[in-house]
């Protein structure tokens, strides 16, 4: 991979617990990312697959820096986003975009479709006049897929799949390098979500896009991404190529999630043993020593108790943290 357009090291989000009415005084904290490192090339989508509550919606936020992290850096194109105060962030919210998950409490229910988009133009000086703002408002409609005539309807004259295209052409109105996709496609039905997919794929191409995509659906993500990170408890256990990970997993936890998948075939959905993880995800509040999967993991032994398993290249752009690999 050439330099990344996005490096993250280290990235640590700690929210706080707090108790009491006159005085606050914090009692503990919610490890909810918890030394995360990776890094997406320009024009790459990588993807950020795991459980609910292992921390990738909020990995996804502190790159957008609606969360301000409490370690780590968070390097686009050479900066380091995690320690630029607001009004520098102000610039790059222009390059760095966001696809919210439910399409319907992401756009204003008082806005039209045509003012939702051409707000951010306006805000940020994009396009100042009003008319040219009018004009690339119809174009990014219909580079989405969508009726010039949508610009006068509001949002909940419009079913799921039509607002989340309104969602990205939002984001496109920025004229953005990256965008972060959480979970964009898991309020749709089925046959919607592949339109949606196939319009984000084409986008990228078009326009050479950026995507870091979080999802739960692992059949999503390997028609879409080129690379995987696996995330359990606010950590990544397992990156590699989508065709890799998906035909070489190495962690236990990720061949847990792959083998949890159904087939698409009678015959051998019958014929296969599916051994599902045993317990219940820990708390974050809490994780454990050592290794976080440890008290689920069927490989595991007794130093995964003591130490955090560093993350090794098992195979060429292949990283497992596991010491059984």
């Amino acid at each position: 991979m050439t330099t990344p357009l996005l490096e993250v090291k280290g990235l640590r989000m700690h929210f706080p617990i707090t108790e009491g009415i006159v005085t606050r005084r914090t009692v503990g904290e919610v490890k909810a990312v918890d030394g995360v490192d990776f890094t997406v090339g320009r024009g790459e989508t990588l993807g950020l697959v795991g459980e609910s509550g292992c921390g990738k919606t909020t990995t996804g936020r502190c790159i957008l820096r609606l969360e301000n992290p409490t370690a780590g850096s968070i390097v686009y194109d050479g900066v380091d986003i995690a320690s630029l105060g607001q009004r520098e962030m102000v610039k790059l919210r222009q390059k760095i975009q966001v696809i919210f998950q439910d399409p319907f409490s992401s756009l204003n229910p008082r806005m039209k479709i045509g003012q939702i988009i051409a707000e951010p133009m306006k805000v940020h000086g994009i396009e100042p006049d009003a008319a040219k703002r009018q004009a690339r408002v119809l174009e990014l409609l219909t580079t989405c897929g969508l009726n010039a005539g949508f610009a006068d309807r509001y949002p909940h004259e419009m079913s799921g799949g039509q607002r989340q295209r309104v969602g990205i052409a939002r984001a496109l109105a920025m004229n953005p390098e990256f965008i972060v996709c959480d979970e964009p496609v898991s309020a749709l039905d089925v046959s919607i979500q592949a339109q949606v997919i196939n319009l984000l794929e084409d986008l990228r191409e078009k326009f050479g896009l950026t995507y870091l995509f979080i999802a739960h659906d692992l059949s999503v993500v390997r028609h879409l991404c080129q690379r995987v990170a696996v995330m359990y408890l606010g950590r990544i256990v397992e990156l590699a190529d989508s065709d890799e990970l998906f035909d070489n997993p190495q962690h236990p936890y990720t061949k847990a999630l792959l083998a949890a998948v159904p087939v698409p075939d009678p015959l051998v959905e019958q014929g296969r043993v599916f051994r599902p993880v045993q317990g219940e995800v820990p708390s974050p509040i809490n994780p454990p020593s050592g290794c976080v999967f440890h008290p689920r993991c069927p490989s595991a032994v007794a130093s995964c108790k003591v130490s955090r398993p560093e993350t090794r290249e098992t195979r060429p752009g292949h990283f497992v943290a596991c010491t059984e690999v």
